[in-house]
């Protein structure tokens, strides 16, 4: 069975969903098991075969973390040191999500898994130390780095800026941060693969992926403003961005300051996941195509 922890996030009800499709045993709680209480976790537990631990939880509100570090803190470090505690306990390993932010953005090339931690804010700070407190508590981990995450169920740039878009009929979107949005979907399908890989109960024959960092984004790279762009013509194919006289316009990070400051550059690389799993993952354009055209989509996080 896999315990996917965070499982009513964006990312947690993605994981739930691609186990389901795929006949897959799973479990899932967020808020009403306490992921800052070992007790509770290891309760929890009991008499449960847990064959794996997927950690989707995470405080991710970049720009409140800087005034809120404590609870920060709290769900991004000392939270995954209990969970990584107890998949040790339990002998099972652990999946556990970290981001881009634990990187300054002083990188100019596709960033590797050992290229030098620096975060640059309170949430990328927490994230790095969640990483460090995995990797203290248990040996049989993954961490797997993300970026420019969106998703069908919860807030995210898609539906913002499609609302926007339909909203107004000017916009200004950052043209100086480069990235790569991510597909709550593509992620799944990872975090799929290593279970079965590991999962004698699903894919006996496969070999097992080595524990350790893996980056796991789309693929290519854009910025805020040209995904925006792109956001806008899958729009109007689909029939979702209404109002075709939106003008979107480019900025400069400087115009809109904000209580975080943002990597410059944070595209990471995926040689080594798409090696390890013999997989090509998907561009960044086809995935959001793929996002706006599902039966998934929210329309509903769009309305006027």
């Amino acid at each position: 069975m896999i315990w996917v922890i965070g499982s009513k996030g964006m990312l947690g009800t993605e994981v739930c969903r691609t186990l389901k499709e795929n006949k897959i045993d799973f479990i899932g709680t967020d808020s009403n098991v306490s992921i800052l209480d070992f007790k509770v976790l290891e309760e929890f537990a009991a008499g449960k075969k847990i064959s794996f631990i997927v950690n989707c939880a995470a405080y991710t509100a970049v720009d409140k973390a800087e005034s809120d570090e404590e609870n920060a803190r709290a769900l991004n470090a000392e939270g995954p040191r209990n969970i990584a505690r107890l998949a040790k306990k339990i002998g099972c390993p652990l999946i556990h999500i970290s981001t881009d932010y634990v990187f300054n953005g002083s990188a100019t090339s596709p960033i590797t898994e050992d290229f030098p931690i620096k975060p640059i804010g309170v949430y990328g700070q927490t994230k790095a130390e969640g990483e460090k407190a995995v990797a203290e508590e248990t040996n049989d981990y993954y961490i797997l780095r993300t970026a420019w995450l969106y998703g069908y169920n919860g807030k995210n740039f898609v539906y913002t800026m499609i609302h926007a878009m339909n909203a107004r009929d000017n916009l200004k979107v950052v043209n100086d941060q480069r990235g790569t949005p991510t597909n709550c979907t593509t992620l799944a399908n990872v975090i799929l693969k290593i279970v079965q890989s590991r999962d004698s109960s699903a894919a006996p024959q496969n070999d097992k992926i080595p524990y350790g960092i893996y980056h796991v984004t789309d693929e290519g790279e854009t910025t805020w403003f040209d995904f925006a762009k792109e956001i806008f013509t899958r729009g109007l194919e689909a029939g979702i961005v209404t109002n075709k006289n939106c003008a979107v316009n480019p900025c400069a990070t400087s115009e809109y300051p904000t209580p975080a400051k943002r990597p410059a550059y944070s595209v990471l690389s995926k040689k080594k996941i798409q090696k390890t799993l013999g997989i090509k993952l998907p561009e960044w354009q086809e995935s959001l195509k793929s996002f706006i055209n599902s039966s998934c989509f929210d329309k509903k996080r769009i309305e006027l």
